[in-house]
């Protein structure tokens, strides 16, 4: 490759890097589940990315078939995150009536 695409490559791997960083942060210090499970998402999706660019940066094929499944797997794992917390936010009985 050439020194321009080398270049933009390793700024995309600083860029999330500091992404991470900052993810980790928001998970440590989030305020309620569902900041710590969008966390979880996006963390998800900065490991796609940061495998995509060093499958850039290598020139290989072969990472693009993890890519798929890490997002295919983040994707579930966020549905599933959401109906957790919907069915545990979801008012009882005695709730509605109540109201």
């Amino acid at each position: 490759m050439n020194q321009a695409t080398d270049i933009l490559l390793n700024a995309a791997l600083g860029v999330l890097a500091l992404a991470g960083a900052l993810l980790l942060i928001r998970i440590a210090r989030g305020p309620s589940m569902l900041d710590r499970a969008v966390s979880i998402d996006v963390a998800s999706a900065l490991i796609v990315a940061g495998i995509g660019v060093q499958a850039a940066l290598t020139e290989t094929r072969y990472y693009l078939s993890i890519m798929l499944v890490l997002a295919f797997l983040g994707f579930t794992s966020s549905v599933s995150i959401a109906r957790f917390i919907a069915r545990r936010d979801r008012p009882t009985a005695e709730e509605e009536r109540a109201s």
